[in-house]
């Protein structure tokens, strides 16, 4: 600054230099520089330095990530990478594995963080771009190439050569540190870091767990194994819903946990019922079954727990072989009763060893030590401190996934009627909220917050996504008391929910306008619909991977360059996971089979303005052709009608009408004969009105009305 004035003086103090250009020249990009400077010290040491000034929705960081920094000094690592994972792989993950929330501010559930001493940075994909820019401080740079090779390039750039790049082994499966640092190395070490900086890190509450009969499927996953072409003698699971569900239930019954009170379960997901539960065969409910063997509900010990927020999962991993089994988990929750279920007292080939959730580590390993061993694992979740100590590799069987994940994959008939009624009754308390919102909102007195809460008093599988206007274009936003907006005629609303039934879980999303739609939105949500059709009325033969018709869903979108950030569908389960895998439309999920669950739903999302998704389950079923054998196609389960504001006709195809209006046809056959069994009967008025048949003209959702569909 003394500089800048010592240039003015000169300039007004000798007439020689008003006539030089060059001077004047040199003293504008002087003052230009100037203030630019100004700006960044003002930025960075006014605003950010310690992050004294925070927008309201943003986290400071400042102080976590000075002690992360501290503890990476002494490892001597070049950098440390942070997954929005648990030691399960787990998609949801509890409280106190959101590592990534904890350190950036952000709360999106798709992320992964690397740190060094001079940066920090967050990958997430095209759903969260905005959330993470409103949540995170300006300690943090948001990284929009969501994959790895961008991670391992930024890592290569910023890491010196010889340098080294600390993990923890149980954040990370096998394909996640398929990497090459080009003279960069990785280090596992097996403390998290993060979790030395979480003082009030959550717990796990040391509650009790519960029981039902399980030995017929150790049983049967006994004889996969003698049967397998490399002999495995151990099959390790890790996966949280695999120790939920290995084994089988009896030829002609499947068993429905009862007496659980699903409103208060998920509702408080982290209060007193969080423990592990078993129920007693019984006092089971029955329902026959003509099928064979079927993978069951409940799990490999038919233990359900409550460490997941809106999944019946609980921590923990099974190691089983020919003639024992080792469940670990932590102690403190195992009751007596627990003991005596799982015969835990006794040696024996059914005997269920309890071993302590810590010590998998040195019990895989002293297995592995024993001669003659090969033990079985599914890639995908398995982390990588477990694969790490499998070794020789003749003493390591791998799959993609395990044998249990591909079993449950498919539902046999029992379970694809329950899982059915489940989404007719989930249909009861969708158009439930639509009319109550259809009813209310002209008032102006609802809001997001009021619309999530009105729609999960049934046990949601998943926290609500109720979105209006802006906040709809953020893919997975869910309204807080700080962020929910007033629900107004004059913008779109996107609700995306899901229930937890015990036959059952579900997954819907449903987009509407209570005004009078733009044209954009209207040929936009008319696109979307598009999309989803040509997937649901798709004819493809059996094995098709689901990534090779994915395109179906956006090609609508696509003649307008229009696209949507995620995917297009995942698999759904039975009472268990509401994303479950590995059924959908990714690269990594298995080809598809008759029996197999999945959404559909695509999207469009304008930033700033609004968001459009619609969203319905579909089992895969067999379809007759004229001429060949073994083809598929997909049925739809979910049963709730479009806004048919929001519909332009004149862009469907005459395919895609008839598809349509066969759809409200099974609407009216599945949902208004249970709405008439609940004495619903303006829900059953307001379901009819809204399904009736479309006929192809101009570019109105235009109805017919007939006598003889209107019962």
């Amino acid at each position: 600054m003394c500089l800048f004035f010592l240039l003015i003086y000169i300039f007004f103090s000798f007439d020689v230099f008003i006539c030089n250009v060059y001077f004047l020249s040199l003293l504008c990009v002087f003052l230009y520089l100037s203030v630019v400077f100004l700006c960044i010290f003002l930025y960075k040491y006014c605003f950010c330095w310690h992050c004294s000034y925070l927008p309201s929705t943003a986290v400071n960081t400042t102080i976590r990530l000075q002690e992360l920094r501290e503890h990476m000094l002494p490892m001597n690592i070049s950098a440390y990478i942070i997954p929005g994972t648990d030691a399960h792989l787990s998609e949801y993950i509890a409280p106190r594995d959101a590592r990534v929330a904890f350190m950036t501010g952000f709360t999106g559930s798709a992320g992964s963080v690397v740190v060094t001493q001079t940066k920090a940075s967050l990958w997430t994909d095209s759903r969260y771009w905005v959330q993470a820019e409103r949540q995170m401080d300006c300690n943090w740079d948001l990284e929009t190439d969501f994959s790895i090779g961008s991670v391992a390039e930024w890592l290569i750039a910023e890491v010196p050569p010889g340098g080294e790049i600390g993990f923890d082994p149980f954040l990370f499966s096998l394909s996640d540190l398929n990497l090459e640092f080009s003279n960069r190395s990785l280090r596992s070490i097996p403390i998290n870091l993060v979790d030395r900086v979480w003082k009030d890190r959550p717990s796990i509450r040391p509650d009790s767990l519960t029981q039902r009969s399980w030995q017929i499927k150790v049983d049967d996953i006994r004889t996969q194994m003698k049967e397998d072409l490399y002999e495995p003698t151990a099959l390790l699971l890790s996966a949280l819903d695999e120790s939920a569900c290995i084994h089988r239930q009896d030829k002609n019954q499947v068993t429905i946990l009862p007496g659980w009170s699903k409103q208060s379960f998920f509702q408080h997901p982290t209060h007193e019922h969080q423990r592990l539960w078993t129920t007693d065969e019984k006092d089971c409910a029955r329902c026959s079954s003509k099928s064979h063997t079927h993978w069951c509900l409940s799990g490999l010990f038919n233990m359900r727990g409550n460490d997941i927020p809106y999944n019946p999962f609980f921590y923990s991993y099974t190691l089983l072989t020919m003639d024992e089994i080792w469940l670990f988990v932590h102690m403190n929750r195992v009751t007596d009763d627990l003991k005596e279920y799982l015969n835990a007292s006794c040696d024996g080939a059914l005997c269920v060893q309890l071993k302590s959730y810590d010590s998998v580590l040195d019990h895989v390993k002293q297995y592995v030590a024993t001669p003659g061993v090969k033990v079985w694992i599914g890639t995908e979740y398995t982390n990588y401190a477990l694969y790490e100590i499998i070794t020789p590799q003749d003493k390591l069987m791998t799959s993609t996934y395990s044998p249990v994940l591909m079993a449950k994959a498919v539902k046999d008939e029992t379970e694809q009627r329950i899982l059915r009624d489940a989404h007719i009754r989930d249909a009861v308390a969708v158009v439930q909220l639509l009319m109550w919102l259809e009813k209310v909102v002209p008032n102006g007195k609802e809001t997001e917050l009021s619309a999530a809460e009105y729609k999960d008093n049934r046990g949601p599988s998943f926290e609500t996504i109720s979105a209006s206007g802006p906040n709809a274009a953020l893919a997975h936003y869910s309204p807080t008391n700080d962020t929910s907006r007033k629900l107004t005629v004059d913008e779109m609303y996107l609700v995306d929910s899901g229930g937890q039934y015990l036959d059952g879980t579900t997954d819907i999303t449903r987009t509407v306008h209570w005004g009078n739609p733009t044209a954009l939105q209207k040929e936009a949500f008319t696109r979307v619909l598009m999309g989803n059709i040509e997937i649901s009325r798709t004819i493809f033969p059996t094995g098709t991977r689901g990534v090779n018709m994915e395109m179906l869903g956006r090609r609508a979108l696509w003649e307008l360059g229009l696209n949507y950030g995620h995917g297009t569908g995942h698999g759904v389960g039975n009472y268990f996971g509401v994303h479950e895998w590995p059924v959908g439309f990714q690269s990594n999920n298995i080809p598809f089979r008759a029996g197999m669950f999945t959404s559909i739903e695509p999207g469009f999302y304008k930033e700033n303005d609004f968001g459009i998704r619609i969203e319905d389950v579909v089992v895969i079923v067999p379809v007759d052709t004229k001429y060949g054998h073994n083809y598929l196609t997909f049925d739809t389960v979910s049963l709730v009608p479009y806004d048919r504001k929001l519909i332009d006709t004149s862009l469907l195809s005459s395919e895609q009408l008839q598809w349509l209006n066969r759809y409200y046809e099974t609407i009216r056959r599945l949902l208004v004969p249970e709405l008439d069994s609940q004495g619903l009967h303006e829900e059953k008025k307001w379901v009819l009105t809204n399904t009736e048949p479309f006929i192809h003209s101009g570019s109105s959702a235009t109805t017919t009305f007939s006598r003889d569909t209107c019962h």
